[in-house]
């Protein structure tokens, strides 16, 4: 909302953006403004984002434990995003996970971005794996669409701000109400926890 005041109406608001979330922040600026020069507003955006960075990010619930116990049940993770490689490794470290990582692709590191198989394919090849045995745990369809398309599994998040449906009729061949479902859907039991 910083960076697009005075470029979009006064009646624009946060339910205008909900439903791009996931983009790249450039698609997104574009479908927003209609501008198809939109340098400047991704200028303005970036120079927030980076001073706000800290104090606007945090886990959701279980997120640490349940990423530490895959990690102690040698479960390869790895991060798929369409942030830039600086905020993506920022938050990684700042939240605690990013030692936790096997692979972290972001939009820096492809030529197309999510929805396109090319993300997912990335990771699930860095992590050694098969696409078939991959789950891919996300909150837009732009992850649902990208899991599918590279072959991997797709798991939708019930707490995603677009709404569960939305995740469902991408695609997600699983919803998790708790991140904790996790740990069963990759036949890991409470052992341990």
């Amino acid at each position: 909302m910083h960076a697009l005041i005075g470029h979009v109406p006064a009646s624009f608001g946060r339910e205008h953006i909900i439903p791009s979330m996931g983009e790249p922040l450039s698609v997104q600026m574009k479908h927003f403004t209609g501008r198809e020069d939109i340098a400047t507003l991704v200028g303005a955006y970036r120079e927030y984002n980076l001073l706000k960075h800290d104090e606007m990010v945090s886990l959701f619930p279980g997120v640490k434990e349940t990423i530490e116990q895959l990690h102690r049940q040698g479960i390869r993770l790895g991060v798929v995003t369409t942030k830039m490689r600086e905020t993506t490794l920022r938050a990684l470290k700042l939240l605690e996970i990013y030692s936790y990582m096997d692979t972290i692709v972001t939009l820096d590191d492809v030529d197309n971005a999510k929805p396109h198989p090319e993300p997912v394919a990335k990771a699930v090849a860095a992590l050694g794996t098969e696409a078939s045995e991959t789950l891919m745990v996300g909150d837009s369809s732009v992850d649902i669409v990208s899991a599918l398309r590279a072959g991997a599994v797709p798991v939708g998040v019930a707490w995603s701000l677009k709404g569960e449906e939305l995740l469902r009729s991408s695609g997600a061949s699983y919803i998790i109400k708790e991140m904790e479902e996790l740990l069963t859907l990759c036949g890991i039991g409470n052992e341990g926890a």
